[in-house]
């Protein structure tokens, strides 16, 4: 039985390479005509990709997450004698899309009004599987105008949708497709309407006039890859500027780096770019307000015991002595594995997503006021040696200028007991729900019952995400921080 190779296809015009999503189907598999075998990325969309032929899967010829281009070999499949091999697409010139598989029809956005060039999808009123009859009403979109009720152009059933809502997408884009008698006629892709854009000259000026993409969608798939592989978040590579035509790995790289270190004078002032880390966090937190919805609250905390265990390793000459500030991190780490929602963020609007393990964030700061963040995953599991000097290794690497932010780390201490500060309001930058802060050490009043004493205290104030926890919650949480920390031997044992 002879082998035929399966291409990358040309899913739109313009579009030069794909990343490799998924492999739905393995070596071996046999696989249907039409059936969908993997998932690939452009500029554009995350698509499944359907078999052309019928057969057993021999072999796959690239990996998850490749970059490769449009009309490259990605797979071969062996067929039965006769059947004709998928011809490689062009990714020269545009050309117009094949034509439709037989029983399979494209639903494209419409073209509504003159000069219209995108629109974003508002919802979707049918679901893959679902039976649709023509002219019946099954997703809406918001175009400039107005939002309106698209209706289905088929009879049929609907099989999937190539694009999620709130998603901005050009006219003509391809948004879902459909199941229907091999009788249909279908319609061709609408034209979008504009003119290719004007070829770049290049300028006398050294330095090119950059801008950011405003849009992760306008960011070629290489890019985002990289921008993964670098561990900047989607909200931070949409401000990232570049010179060309797109986004390119290199303007990471310049990004990164701080880019040139050029200073700009005038009229009795200075200005000079913000570091790279800087303006990271900035993009982080300029987010965050714009989604969460802050409380805190703050607790006067007895210090003596934790002093006590200090003064107790230091007087037997230990060799392993943390520091008073890692003791307070254990003890959040305890609380954190009692009550779930403090290992929680949101998924989007309306799921909360609940992690099995602690991952707990440290504020470090680095010359210059730069601030970074060290992560210890899994810290519920580790007992109180173990958890010590992961803290001070990931610290290190912190200093090191590694910045370890993920999306589990849900809260995120900061210390400034040595800065002489006793009360704050700590920032939280999502996706974290929470920052505790650790005050000074305070001579404070016990005011026990017949009794007033002079005690030793700090205050921890922490800033919660109300989306995810309440009042309530919050406070019995940090409670159970307090209670952690005032009787910190037995946490430690």
């Amino acid at each position: 039985m002879p082998n035929v190779s399966l291409f990358i296809p040309q899913i739109g015009e313009g579009l030069q390479e794909a990343r490799v999503v998924a492999f739905l189907k393995k070596p071996g598999d046999t696989i249907r005509r039409d059936e969908p075998i993997y998932q690939m990325e452009t500029d554009k969309a995350v698509m499944d990709v359907e078999s052309p032929v019928d057969g057993v899967l021999s072999a796959w010829s690239a990996a998850v997450d490749d970059i490769v281009p449009i009309g490259s070999e990605i797979g071969v499949v062996e067929v039965s004698d006769g059947t004709a091999a998928p011809a490689a697409p062009s990714h020269g010139a545009p050309s117009t899309s094949a034509p439709a598989a037989t029983g399979a029809a494209a639903l494209y956005i419409p073209q509504i009004g003159e000069g219209l060039q995108e629109a974003r999808i508002v919802g979707f009123l049918k679901q893959p599987g679902d039976k649709v009859r023509r002219d019946e009403p099954i997703y809406q979109m918001e175009t400039d105008k107005a939002v309106m009720d698209v209706e289905s152009p088929y009879e049929g059933t609907l099989v999937e949708w190539l694009a999620a809502v709130d998603d901005v997408v050009p006219i003509g884009f391809e948004v879902g497709r459909m199941r229907v008698s091999d009788d249909v006629e279908v319609a061709a892709a609408p034209s979008h309407g504009t003119a290719a854009p004007a070829p770049v000259t290049a300028k006398s000026s050294a330095t090119a006039p950059t801008k950011s993409s405003g849009d992760v969608r306008g960011i070629p798939p290489r890019t985002r890859a990289y921008a993964k592989e670098k561990g900047i978040a989607q909200d931070v590579l949409i401000t990232i500027p570049f010179s060309g035509s797109k986004l390119m790995p290199g303007d990471i790289d310049t990004f990164l780096t701080g880019g040139p270190a050029t200073v700009s004078t005038g009229q009795g002032f200075a200005e000079v770019a913000l570091p790279s880390k800087q303006r990271v966090l900035n993009s982080r937190m300029v987010r965050s307000n714009s989604l969460v919805v802050p409380g805190t609250i703050t607790v006067a905390t007895d210090w003596s015991a934790v002093e006590s265990e200090r003064a107790i390793a230091k007087q037997e000459m230990r060799s392993f002595q943390p520091s008073a500030f890692t003791m307070f991190a254990y003890a959040v780490v305890k609380a954190m594995a009692e009550f779930p929602t403090f290992r929680s963020a949101l998924a989007g609007d309306d799921k909360l997503r609940t992690y099995d393990h602690v991952s707990l964030g440290i504020a470090v700061s680095l010359p210059g006021d730069e601030l970074v963040t060290a992560v210890v995953d899994k810290a519920d599991t580790m007992n109180w040696q173990e958890f010590a000097a992961a803290s001070r290794a990931q610290i290190e690497l912190a200093r090191s200028g590694k910045d370890q932010a993920h999306a589990g780390v849900t809260v995120s201490l900061t210390n400034m007991q040595a800065f002489g500060l006793r009360d704050a309001v700590p920032v939280v930058v999502a996706p974290s729900m929470a920052t505790i802060f650790l005050g000074e050490v305070y001579n404070g009043l016990d005011a026990t019952p017949n009794m007033i004493r002079v005690k030793r205290y700090v205050n921890v104030s922490m800033t919660f995400d109300h989306r995810i926890a309440n009042g309530v919650g919050a406070s019995l949480f940090i409670n159970k921080v307090r209670e952690h920390v005032e009787s910190i031997r037995d946490v430690l044992v």
